[in-house]
């Protein structure tokens, strides 16, 4: 639907701000200054005591300086509140008094067929909820005082029942005065395809209600009483108001909640949603059936900025949360994370809630594991890495997994916490073994020794010999002999590219804990070279912080080097550029004489002569003045 020009900004002066906002928050009326419009309060988008959050009514615009949220008023609706966009400027024209624009005829007719779809789901809600009450009803009674639901939370979520018969509901709804069209579209009851009486979806099930954001019954969910049922649990199928693969259970309650300053926790049934809530964590939901998809991890989003993924501790779950670690990668980024509660091994929120309490679902989530640790567990657990290929093919996996990640801040976040997880199984084999001088592992007596001596001979790096090749050579051998100060540079160890295959080794083993083949020949290599210098030339292991200095001088020369050498090449770039240039003119000028030279009207030899000799004097000026420097431009 498309808006007039200048509806919105009609909306945003007609209501101030701080009324929008003022519903979620509690003004600091000490740092606010009422009369300017000048408001201050607590974050509603993170958990905060100080008054960090501004909101300007003359701007329209409100600010975060904790956690840098920022908008107007329709962001602000979306944010906190998790609506679309069109529902958000609903929401404020309400607010303002306004009429929305009038939508096209098509639009009108849709809209209208919707409004009456909605009316169809509501009724057969408030139909089921009196057949929970029933004689019919009494097993499914039974089976929710079983799961521990009082009337009370049959009430809060509308819980109802289906009875075991093909028609009931489809008969009840018509005998309303709906059209059997409209009970068809919303899709409780269904047409064989053969033709012949429609038949009701729903038969002998407790049944769940699915609401969109706005509260609005968009379709239903269904457990089977029967254990033989060919589904347990069973959902609306796709209809104009209901599509499971982009809606939440519980999606309205949620949203709310979290706003208030509830987590948002993401488990996989009604049942779990439901033992969350009456635990005390309102601000739960569950997909509708089906493995969490992308629509619903946006959705999620738009709710709070890191759910929690709470997951059964089966096969199942473990599966889950696997597939969702590749669908969520190459959307996360700041703001958009995801943490991971793994319940224990048969045992579903519910479970745990009812033998352990809440408090023990509230340490589980209180220690919710980030994304990254799922995805190093995911390529590491059960599996034995005692070779270089098998340690090779994991830093391939992760760097794949790590690539689709399109924020490149974050990417290079999980870069680094990768890194610190391999150092920590597999340890750094340069700091833990040690190495003689001819760059083999040492003994453990040289291990304890608190000097590392460098190689005999050695030259200090400030000569001649002090080129790229010999800083990033020097750069590589303390970064081997103090495996210590790798971590502080990491970054821009990174940077290097090794044109030595062997050297390219030494840097990989550096910066990944490995131990290759070639990198010991490039250490011994280094060791070994005559050339090498550092400053000091014994370094002591406990002086850190001189060892890191250095280290820090020879990467800033190294950097400062390589930086002149690209100028260097580019520069001699321009400077071919303009020979070929001040040479090509030159050659014009050299043929437009000789042309002059050669014209039949001189054919007079004295003449010709004359001429030839003052050509040639002017070809020897040319040469002895460098012909290739082209004048400057005037």
């Amino acid at each position: 639907m498309s808006l007039p020009p200048g509806f919105l900004d009609e909306l945003r002066n007609r209501v101030p701000i701080s009324r929008v906002i003022g519903r979620k928050v509690v003004w600091d009326l000490r740092k606010s200054n009422q009369a300017r419009g000048d408001w201050w309060a607590p974050c509603p988008f993170h958990q905060e005591k100080s008054a960090s959050f501004h909101c300007d009514d003359q701007k329209g615009f409100y600010y975060c300086f904790g956690c840098q949220a920022k908008g107007d008023a329709l962001t602000f609706l979306r944010n906190a509140d998790g609506l679309e966009f069109m529902e958000a400027v609903k929401v404020l024209a309400a607010e303002a008094g306004m009429a929305m624009p009038e939508p096209d005829p098509r639009a009108r007719e849709r809209s209208d067929r919707r409004s009456q779809l909605f009316e169809v789901t509501e009724a057969a809600c408030r139909w089921f909820r009196l057949q929970l009450q029933t004689g019919a009803a009494s097993e499914a009674r039974d089976y929710l005082q079983r799961r521990g639901l009082d009337e009370e939370t049959e009430r809060q979520f509308d819980i109802g029942y289906a009875p075991d018969s093909r028609h009931a509901l489809g008969m009840a709804l018509r005998e309303k005065g709906f059209d059997e069209s409209q009970i068809i579209e919303a899709g409780l009851v269904a047409k064989p395809e053969g033709g012949g009486q429609v038949y009701d979806r729903f038969r002998g099930r407790i049944i769940f209600p699915i609401r969109d954001g706005q509260g609005r019954c968009i379709g239903f969910g269904g457990r089977a009483m029967d254990p033989n049922a060919r589904a347990k649990y069973l959902n609306s199928p796709e209809t104009p108001l209901f599509d499971k693969g982009r809606n939440l259970y519980n999606l309205a309650s949620a949203r709310s909640a979290v706003s208030k300053g509830q987590p948002l926790i993401v488990a996989e049934g009604y049942m779990d949603v439901i033992a969350l809530a009456r635990a005390g964590f309102a601000g739960a939901v569950a997909p509708l059936g089906t493995a969490i998809t992308e629509s619903q991890l946006q959705l999620m989003w738009r709710i709070s900025p890191e759910p929690i993924i709470a997951l059964d501790g089966d096969a199942a779950g473990q599966r889950a949360a696997q597939r969702l670690i590749d669908l969520a990668l190459p959307m996360t980024g700041a703001r958009q994370a995801l943490r991971f509660v793994i319940l224990p091994a048969g045992k579903d929120p519910d479970d745990l809630i009812k033998s352990s309490g809440a408090g023990a679902m509230r340490a589980l989530l209180d220690g919710a594991k980030p994304l990254v640790d799922l995805l190093w567990a995911r390529e590491t657990e059960g599996q034995v890495f005692d070779s270089p290929e098998r340690k090779a093919a994991l830093d391939r996996r992760l760097q794949d997994a790590i690539s689709k990640i399109p924020d490149e801040l974050t990417r290079q976040h999980y870069s680094e916490e990768i890194r610190s997880k391999r150092r920590e199984l597999f340890g750094n084999n340069w700091q833990r073994r040690g190495f003689d001088g001819k760059g083999r592992p040492g003994s453990r007596k040289a291990q304890r020794g608190n000097v590392v001596r460098l190689p005999a001979g050695v030259t200090r790096l400030d000569g001649p010999n002090a080129g790229p090749s010999l800083l990033e050579g020097a750069s590589l051998l303390l970064c081997a002999l103090r495996p210590d100060l790798v971590a502080r540079v990491e970054t821009r160890l990174e940077r290097l590219v090794p044109q030595d295959p062997d050297r390219a080794a030494l840097l990989h083993d550096l910066l990944t804990g490995g131990q290759s083949p070639a990198g010991a020949r490039a250490l011994e290599t280094l060791r070994a070279d005559a050339h090498l210098g550092l400053t000091p030339a014994v370094i002591r292991e406990q002086d850190q912080e001189n060892a890191a200095a250095i280290l820090v001088n020879l990467l800033d020369r190294l950097e400062a080097e390589r930086a002149a050498g690209t100028e260097l090449a580019r520069a001699e770039t321009e400077i071919q550029g303009e020979v070929d240039e001040g040479l090509t003119w030159r050659m014009q000028q050299i043929a437009r004489a000789r042309h002059q030279a050669e014209r039949p009207e001189m054919e007079d030899s004295g003449d010709m002569n004359e001429d030839r000799d003052a050509l040639s004097a002017q070809l020897q000026a040319w040469l002895s003045k460098e012909i290739w420097r082209k004048p400057p431009r005037r």
